[in-house]
């Protein structure tokens, strides 16, 4: 009988879902999976939207819709944003006003969970929308369909499957009763009067229940009465039909009253059916009185249930009705007769409202609507419409006639289409006209151009030839012409080619007629016919002379006689040539003609031809008029030559007068075309100096006035001299205080714990302070003076000193080897403290170029020398790596981190709302922790499980859920910023990316462009991002107040975010303990695609020398010397691990480093460094004042042990360089096409007078210069040679660097003037770049600035924490969280009430688990005292046995939150107490805060 029951139900489901089917298909107009399938098909929530779609469209347009044509769920399946479908169903539905209750949720329709919910619901819609009159009413086909017994099975396995109850759709009505009622008991009574009525067959007190208020139904009309009981009657019947074959499957218990009588929204539909049909007489009647106001009103009413009227178009309606109702058989027209009628009226009427006012586009949109129904419209062509039936409208309007009608509108369409056709077939015709041309058959040719749809005119199939070579030669010139864009002939011109051969036609018979005329009157030699024969053939007849005519004839007669003696034989054929082109046959016999050559063509050679004729008597006019001119002229020569003299000077005079108005009328613009004109010449010189291979001199001495120094540039170069000063000294005192500030960090929390004193925080204070205002002095504020501030005899050393920095710095590979020959931890000391300092933390343009190159070199020969598989990089720590990223997150990188994730990481902290969890254990902790505090019982949940059995809990997987969700919209925002600031990465951290893949590249050739790519990503991303994301307030990548710290939740959330792109970055899907986040996995291989283009485009960098304009003559044009800021120590420092590892490093003996190493000898003490007299050697602290001036600051001005001295120049290179200069000073005062020509050619006294003057304005310059960045003595020395003498030595300099190869006679010395040029270009750069740096260490010092000001805030923070400490250590010792104590209470200290629970009630509660050594049964025996002291947050508990005191011991509330943070479910009191941490705070709260 169970088993009965259960194929029942599944088989009233299936008719249920059949319902559900039919009603969705008619109102979507659509057709949707079978009735078995159709769960699954409704998962993906398209057709949910779309029904959504049809009864809210402002709610929901087809944009809106997910995967509206389902194409990626075919091929992929579900996916997430499928639910996004579901819920715009739902808010939809909430928008008509559909009762909650129905609803199913989100996971019931995506997850199956509960699929006859979603069912349910879509029936109680369906009559939620048949009472609104929006939508037909729901079929009951319970009994009416059949299913086989294989599909009730499996649906009744399904059904078992989900566990649930089936709905009641029997009750769908009474509930929506219910839920709509405003007073539902009213309600119900009324609508039980309204069916007892009707039961009873009375119209008249069916009405008056029908009119009770009660009922809430609209629309109710009492002449209807009768039409209203009787359709009431039978919708009863029929219902109570349906429910006695319900009852057969349903138990008695399930039953509902409304199984059998008729709803209240049943009860409207039915009035609102009557009513319609009401109206749709009184529709028909008003039609056939033939008023059209009445047509309009009847029309309008809202119980029609028809489409909106328009006023202006009442006339339309009745004339358009009247004539369909006529052509119905009946003479009456159906309701659904009616809504297409008016429906497609309306439309019409819109059409000609836009058609008046001229609105295209409105007309536009209303041809291309649905419901206008218009035949064989090609939206393609709607304009074409718009703009005949515009013109239609025009007319009609002329005629009287307001409107089109729907015949008319449906007549120009078709005429429309007819027109296009017609083009269409034309466009046809003009093709196979085009491929007959090119074939090159006349007789295709001429059936093509007599196609009907061509429309060609006079075509005369006897020329067929012809055409054919018109329209050939027509298209061959068509073709050579590039600027025509159709290489095809159109109509147009497939018309005049043949108009134009039809003229030939003519041209060819009246050129034959005068020849054969001409040629026979001569032959019968009658001279009286020539003039009329040869005027009908002249273009002008007053050409022709009647007084010539014997000349004509006479000459015509010579010609003929001379042409008919070289006959020998005569034929019948005449040949003319047409346009120079075309030939043309004529037989003067058979009259026959041809436009190709007869086969038996035979000219008749004794005529003479057209030409010759027209020749004849044109050449005989032409020398006749040609005769008396010059006679004319011979006559007056005299008078010729003075009218020529005169018209010419006049003509001259004239001209010149003009133009010198011309200039002084437009003076101001002359002047500006020739500032342009010089301009442009000094553009293109500059262009020559700096893209041409070989500059020529005359350009070069145009441009040398760019190498002199101005003041400007002194001042600019003592500034960032001095900035770059301070921004060293600042970077040393900032990283001091926040190693201070750590170990102060680390005394606080020993403090917190209880393993050190107070006293050794305040004493460490204490030093902090000191160091605050005093002796950070020190580092701050020394006299940097460099080597003049030192004694006499350390001079020496410390200018070998300057020599060794200048080569460590400018030769990579002594620091390079240096740093893998000590121990790493030593290393990294060395690097952060001597490396970064010797470079000045890469402060300017040079600094960081050679630091960059120390980069290279270091990582090149690190993988060369200890990376031996390609994921040693990544396993392991790379030492040139962690020094690269040390460097590009310090003070130079910091603000580049801070550009690209400060935005986004603050948008991630300041969201209150955002939690991100993915540790299911966790989630499930914290839910159970939720539980407990909120309901204040115990959990009959078990506080420790596993991961897979944390996600067996519906709860804990759908916050999971959410929690991925969030993690993916958040990871998004994260990953975009970074991809989108490609530009803002430091080139010095690109640069080295480049140079890590190449270097691995090279050792590993096998290793794939995915695996190099991988390596990039874990420099760029894992170990230069990653840890900026995790802690932005430990790389300062967000401001943090003094105290202020980002708290466990937003450091969750941010890890999360981390852990997702570190995963990516790698390629690395979440599997085996991170199997739960696997739904994730196709996320992280889209980003990972992201990245992957990322890290490529990252490496994409030019080389330092071209990004910095470097090269080895870099340093010797400069105007001031490299110097760096170093202490005294890190010099000692450096010169002993340099002597240690002195063999590594330099195992060549003339290496330059050991010989620079030989000259200083052994590894100086502070005090032999400094000199005597330094220390007072009777100083009892003598040990600590060496001790500071150990980290006293010198500055080093860096040079190379060989550069120019005080006598000639040691090598080729600054040879170079001094010849250089000779020859600016020279090319400046003396011209030349060539250096040798200079060189060659004696100055002249004026030359040497310029030259004098130049080097004395030079001299006060140079004095006014700083000592570090005035020249050597030997280049002042040359300064001040005479003209000749510089160029002398010039010619003895350039000898000797031609025999070292520098420069060659042979090409008159273009190298030397090359090398010029490229220091002029040079020093344009330099210029640009020193103002950039002066900016950009303006720039850092700021934030260098900001940083010391939050170190200094933060100092203040802990000196009022510390003081605190001190204030409360006084009052009183520092308190536990939970203290055992046996004595009394404190005296004077105010306590609250008690609250007393004896062990069994906390143990009934669930506070308390157990008592060690106690039985259950004892509880009673064990009561628990619980006091609020006067501190807030701590509790004092007391315990007593049988009324005697025990113990006591303290509570502190905070202590107990962080517990539950942790996720302790349990803790000892007494050390025997076992109680429940949750649930002692929710006691707590209750009776201390009433929470």
């Amino acid at each position: 009988m169970d088993e009965r029951r259960r194929q029942n139900m599944a088989y009233e489901y299936l008719c249920h879902l059949e319902e559900a089917k039919r009603w969705m298909e008619v109102c979507l107009v659509e057709e949707l999976p079978p009735t078995t399938e159709l769960e699954e098909g409704l998962r993906n929530g398209v057709y949910l939207a779309k029904l959504a779609k049809f009864f809210a469209p402002k709610m929901v347009s087809e944009k809106k819709i997910y995967d509206v044509e389902q194409t990626r769920y075919k091929k992929s399946g579900l996916h997430f944003r499928h639910t996004d479908n579901t819920v715009q169903w739902l808010r939809a539905m909430e928008s008509i006003g559909l009762p909650k209750i129905f609803y199913p949720e989100t996971t019931d329709v995506y997850d199956r969970k509960n699929i006859p919910r979603m069912i349910y619901c879509i029936h109680a819609l369906s009559l939620y929308l048949f009472k609104l009159g929006i939508a037909p009413q729901i079929q009951d086909l319970l009994g009416k369909v059949d299913f086989t017994e294989e599909e009730i099975s499996n649906m009744r396995k399904e059904l078992e499957k989900y566990g649930i109850q089936m709905p009641s759709f029997s009750k769908i009505g009474g509930i929506l009763a219910n839920e709509l009622s405003v007073d539902e008991a009213a309600l119900h009574a009324a609508v039980i009067a309204i069916n007892e009525a009707i039961e009873k067959g009375i119209a008249e007190q069916t009405i008056k229940t029908l009119r009770n208020p009660n009922a809430v139904l609209t629309l109710v009309d009492d002449s209807l009465a009768q039409e209203y009981q009787k359709e009431l009657w039978e919708a009863k019947k029929r219902k109570e039909e349906n429910a006695r074959l319900k009852n057969n499957c349903i138990s008695e218990e399930e039953r509902d009253a409304y199984e059998e009588l008729l709803t209240q929204a049943e009860i409207q539909g039915n009035i609102n059916k009557v009513n319609r049909l009401a109206a749709v007489d009184h529709i028909n009647a008003a039609v056939q009185e033939g008023d059209p106001e009445n047509t309009l009103l009847a029309l309008k009413r809202p119980e029609a249930q028809l489409p909106a009227v328009y006023p202006f178009a009442a006339v339309m309606y009745q004339n358009e009705l009247f004539n369909l109702q006529k052509q119905n058989a009946m003479n009456y027209l159906a309701h659904e007769e009616l809504l297409i009628a008016v429906e497609m009226l309306s439309a019409v009427a819109l059409l000609n409202q836009a058609l008046e006012s001229n609105d295209l586009v409105s007309v536009q949109n209303q041809l291309r609507s649905p419901t206008i129904g218009f035949n064989n419209l090609d939206e393609s062509y709607v304009e074409r419409y718009t703009n005949a039936l515009l013109t239609i409208k025009l007319e009609a309007l002329s005629q009287g006639q307001d409107n089109l009608s729907w015949n008319e509108i449906q007549n120009c369409i078709d005429m429309v289409n007819i027109q296009i056709q017609e083009e269409n077939d034309r466009i046809v015709a003009v093709g196979h006209i085009n491929e007959a041309i090119d074939e090159g058959n006349p007789l295709k040719t001429l059936d093509t151009l007599l196609l009907p749809t061509a429309k060609i005119k006079n075509v005369d199939p006897d020329y067929a030839q012809h055409y054919q070579d018109v329209l050939y030669h027509a298209k061959t010139q068509k073709l050579m012409d590039s600027e025509s864009v159709s290489k095809v002939l159109w109509l147009d011109e497939i018309q005049h080619a043949v108009n134009e051969a039809n003229m030939d036609k003519d041209k060819a018979k009246q050129w034959i007629t005068l020849v054969i005329d001409v040629n026979q009157c001569l032959e019968k030699e009658k001279p009286s016919d020539i003039l009329s024969l040869l005027k009908p053939s002249m273009p002008n007849t007053n050409d022709i002379i009647p007084e010539c005519a014997d000349r004509y004839y006479n000459a015509l007669a010579k010609a003929k006689e001379h042409k008919s003696k070289s006959v020998s034989a005569e034929g019948s054929w005449l040949k003319l040539f047409l346009q120079d082109k075309y030939e043309y046959y004529y037989n003067i016999d058979s009259k026959e003609i041809s436009w190709v050559m007869p086969e038996s063509y035979l000219p008749k050679e004794s005529w003479l031809m057209a030409k010759e004729i027209e020749a004849f008597w044109k050449g005989y006019k032409q020398r006749k008029a040609y005769s008396c001119r010059r006679q004319m002229f011979v006559d007056n020569t005299n008078s010729i030559v003075k009218i020529q003299s005169w018209f010419r000077m006049v003509t001259t005079r004239r001209n010149y007068l003009s133009r010198l108005q011309y200039f002084r009328d437009h003076k101001n613009e002359i002047v500006k075309i020739q500032s342009l004109l010089r301009a442009n010449k000094a553009r293109d010189d500059y262009k020559t100096l700096v893209g041409s291979e070989n500059p020529p001199l005359t350009v070069i001495r145009k441009f040398v006035h760019l190498l002199d120094q101005s003041n400007l540039d002194f001042q600019e170069e003592l500034e960032v001299a001095r900035l770059r000063e301070e921004v060293v000294t600042k970077i040393r005192g900032n990283q001091q205080l926040e190693k201070d500030l750590n170990l102060m960090d680390i005394k606080i929390g020993l403090l917190v714990k209880n393993r050190i004193t107070l006293e050794d925080v305040i004493s460490h204070r204490t030093k902090l302070n000191k160091k605050k205002g005093g002796e950070m002095q020190i580092l701050t504020n020394t006299d940097n003076q460099g080597i003049k501030s030192l004694s006499k005899e350390r001079r020496k050393t410390l200018e070998t000193y300057q020599q060794l920095f200048y080569l460590l710095q400018t030769n990579p590979l002594y620091l390079a080897k240096l740093i893998f020959q000590m121990p790493q931890n030593k290393s990294t000391k060395f690097m952060d403290t001597v490396i970064f300092t010797l470079y000045n933390y890469a402060s300017n343009q040079r600094e960081e170029y050679l630091l960059l190159k120390l980069f290279k070199t270091a990582l090149e020969e690190e993988i060369k020398s200890k990376v031996d598989q390609v994921q040693d990089i990544v396993t392991g720590n790379p030492t040139v790596i962690k020094m690269v990223v040390s460097f590009n997150r310090g003070a130079r990188g910091q603000n580049t981190l801070r550009q690209l994730l400060a935005p986004v990481v603050k948008e991630i902290l300041d969201d209150k709302s955002l939690t991100i969890n993915t540790n299911p254990v966790e989630v499930y902790k914290a839910w159970v922790n939720q539980l407990e505090t909120q309901t204040g019982e115990a959990s009959k949940l078990p506080y420790d499980v596993t991961t897979e059995q944390a996600l067996t809990y519906p709860e804990v997987k759908n916050k999971l859920e959410a929690s991925i969700e969030n993690l993916r919209r958040v990871t998004d925002k994260v990953l975009n910023s970074i991809i989108s600031s490609l530009d803002l990465l430091p080139y010095g951290l690109r640069y080295i990316a480049k140079v890590l893949k190449n270097s691995i590249r090279e050792k590993f050739p096998d290793a794939t462009e995915d695996e190099l790519l991988k390596i990039v990503g874990n420099l760029l991303y894992y170990r230069y991002m990653n840890p900026a994301i995790v802690a932005p307030d430990g790389f300062d990548i967000i401001d943090m107040t003094a105290g202020g710290q980002i708290n466990p939740d937003q450091r969750r959330n941010l890890g999360s975010v981390a852990k997702v792109l570190q995963h990516a970055a790698s390629n690395k899907l979440f599997e085996g303990e991170n199997e739960h986040l696997s739904s994730m996995n196709n996320y992280l291989s889209e980003t990972y695609h992201e990245f992957r283009k990322y890290f490529k485009e990252a490496c994409n960098v030019p080389e330092p020398e071209e990004k910095f304009n470097m090269d080895k003559y870099t340093d010797v044009v400069t105007v001031s010397k490299p110097v760096i800021y170093i202490s005294i120590e890190e010099i000692i420092s450096t010169h002993s691990l340099l002597l240690e590892h002195q063999d590594a490093i330099a195992p060549e003996k003339q290496d330059l480093l050991n010989e620079l190493l030989e000259s200083l000898g052994e590894v100086p003490s502070v005090e032999s460094f400094l000199g005597e007299g330094a220390v007072d050697p009777n100083d009892p602290n003598k040990a600590n004042t060496l001790n500071q001036l150990a980290k006293t600051e010198i500055s080093l001005y860096l040079t190379s042990k060989y550069d120019l001295g005080d006598g000639e120049a040691i090598d080729g290179q600054s040879l170079m360089i001094k010849t250089k200069k000779l020859i600016i000073d020279v090319i400046r005062n003396q011209p030349g096409n060539t250096l040798t020509e200079i060189l060659e050619t004696p100055a002249t006294t004026q030359q040497e007078t310029d030259h004098a003057k130049d080097m004395v304005s030079r001299a006060i310059i140079d004095s006014q210069a700083p000592e570090e960045m005035k020249h050597s003595q030997s280049m002042v020395e040359d300064a001040q040679l005479p003209l000749e003498q510089k160029k002398r030595k010039i010619q003895r300099n350039l000898r000797t660097l031609e025999q070292t190869g520098h420069v060659s006679s042979k090409n008159k010395y273009q190298d030397i003037l090359n090398e010029i040029a490229k220091d002029i270009r040079n020093q344009r750069l330099h210029r640009k770049l020193r103002k950039a740096e002066l900016a950009k260490l303006q720039q850092t010092l700021k934030a260098l600035n900001e940083k010391a000001a939050f170190y200094e805030e933060q100092i203040n923070y802990y000196d009022t924490y510390i003081k605190t400490c001190v204030d409360n250590l006084k009052r009183r010792n520092a308190r536990r969280s939970i203290k055992l104590d046996g004595k009394g209470e404190p005296k004077g200290a105010k306590r609250s009430k008690p609250v007393r629970y004896t062990a069994a009630k906390l143990h009934e509660k669930g506070v308390l688990l157990g008592v060690d050594d106690l039985q259950t049964n004892q509880f009673k025996n064990v009561t628990f005292d619980i006091v609020s002291t006067e501190d807030v947050g701590i509790f004092d508990v007391r315990s007593k046995f049988l009324g005697v005191d025990m113990e006591k011991v303290q509570l502190n509330i905070q202590d107990l939150l962080q517990m539950q943070y942790e996720g302790v479910a349990v803790m000892k009191m007494f050390d025997k107490v076992k109680v429940n941490v949750n649930l002692l705070i929710y006691l707590l709260n209750k009776k201390f805060y009433g929470k």
